[in-house]
């Protein structure tokens, strides 16, 4: 997972195979991930979760974070 320090949502993708795998990723309560934020490999996961909701991945959802 990747957090970032002002985000307080994250949009998850799920795997259609593999329970408790995918890929969450901050953002807004709106869903939308600030990629200019994202360093090169999350950017590049983000663009391939995207690219595979469907066929290996759930359509994406928004949670809260969980504070600690």
């Amino acid at each position: 997972m990747i957090a970032s320090r002002s985000a307080l949502f994250q949009l998850c993708f799920r795997s259609l195979f593999d329970p408790g795998r995918g890929y969450a990723f901050p953002c807004d309560s709106h869903g939308c991930v600030d990629l200019d934020h994202l360093g090169e490999q999350a950017r590049n996961n983000y663009l391939y979760a995207r690219a595979m909701v469907g066929r290996e991945l759930s359509a994406p959802f928004v949670e809260p974070l969980e504070s600690h």
